[in-house]
């Protein structure tokens, strides 16, 4: 087992607008990208952002070693309710993940 954030080079979550969050997984190389590949999959992710399956979209883009992931924000970027205005704490989350 390991950390997903020891594994790969960068973890990087965002705005996609006002309605929806992106997660980049920089992996660095080939190797760390197949192993991320097959060692991650779309439930953990639901689980850990506490969000519906279906209502995630992953990417692979294999000549960037990059995994992305897209999901709508639970509120509108900028709402009163809204603790992340730019997105960008769920990357922290996601660094800890063990695989």
């Amino acid at each position: 087992m390991y950390l997903l954030g020891d594994k790969v080079k960068k973890i990087r979550s965002k705005n996609a607008g006002p309605f929806w969050i992106t997660i980049d997984i920089f992996c660095g190389s080939k190797q760390a990208f197949k192993e991320v590949r097959h060692s991650l999959d779309n439930i953990q992710i639901s689980q850990l952002f506490e969000i519906p399956g279906q209502t995630l979209k992953r990417f692979e883009i294999e000549s960037l070693n990059v995994i992305k992931f897209s999901f709508p924000r639970k509120v509108i970027q900028g709402h009163i309710h809204d603790r992340d205005m730019h997105g960008a704490q769920l990357a922290v989350l996601l660094s800890e993940l063990r695989l």
